[in-house]
């Protein structure tokens, strides 16, 4: 499997994931043309992605998805809450391409596990990827880590993890009261250090890939959020790198990440 964060942050999201005989998109959170060009920059053809599966309704999520739909033919896959809350954001979706999803579900060689995660939309939801016996998550906008999170990405070969924000950064920057708290809630967005508590857990089972994402612009630094993790790491004496107990590293906000094989 080959896996590429095009874009992942606070200012849109989409995710890369793809076997020899499938393409997807988790998330489409900026302009089509955006995408677009963020794909012929990996060297992928728009025209071939066979699905775009939605988290949830949020615009730095499906800000993109309509029109990719529209001019490429493509799938959208989302859960029938989604579709009602995002329906007006996207505009017309042909009905062929309309996929509501309940439960796991197949795209061609994938078998595609969705799972719930706490965040103030609709219903929101985290992806686990599989093809053969490599796995890839998408694990994003997440209050709190939850057991039923645990459950679904603890035997992933790589997840991205949010790492949204520090919390000092929160509490003293520029965010309005009300605004703060919901970054902070349970049903909000995962810090930095709870990013790394998150990552101990799932390391439990073995080595894996991690790629922090959806940094917050203004409440984080992809410096910071990388040490941040890397240190609670450090402490429990796992060993960092290629071919060690975990390779970590950070999905840029404004650019895809390199190529990561799976």
């Amino acid at each position: 499997m080959i896996f590429c964060s095009l874009y992942s942050g606070s200012s849109g999201n989409s995710i890369f994931v793809a076997s020899e005989k499938t393409r997807l998109l988790v998330d489409a959170g900026l302009t089509g043309k955006s995408i677009i060009s963020a794909l012929e920059n990996i060297g992928e053809e728009p025209g071939e992605l066979d699905g775009i599966l939605v988290t949830h309704e949020h615009i730095d999520h499906v800000k993109g998805v309509g029109i990719l739909s529209r001019k490429f033919d493509i799938p959208v896959y989302a859960d029938a809450k989604t579709w009602v809350a995002m329906e007006r954001c996207l505009g017309k979706i042909k009905e062929h391409n309309i996929k509501v999803i309940d439960g796991d579900f197949e795209i061609k060689d994938l078998d595609i596990t969705s799972f719930r995660v706490p965040h103030d939309a609709v219903s929101c939801h985290g992806y686990t990827i599989a093809h053969g016996k490599k796995r890839v998550s998408v694990a994003t906008d997440i209050g709190v880590f939850t057991e039923e999170i645990r459950r679904a990405i603890l035997h992933s070969d790589l997840v991205l993890l949010e790492s949204n924000h520090d919390v000092e950064m929160v509490k003293f920057g520029p965010y309005p009261y009300e605004l703060k708290r919901r970054v902070l809630s349970e049903l909000g967005h995962l810090s930095n250090t709870d990013a790394g508590l998150a990552a101990l857990e799932i390391l439990k089972e073995g080595p894996k890939k991690i790629v922090l994402g959806h940094l917050s612009g203004t409440n984080n630094i992809p410096e910071l959020a990388y040490k941040t993790v890397e240190n609670i790491l450090l402490e429990e004496k796992l060993r960092m790198g290629p071919g060690m107990d975990v390779e970590l590293s950070l999905a840029s906000r404004i650019r895809p990440s390199s190529y990561t094989e799976v």
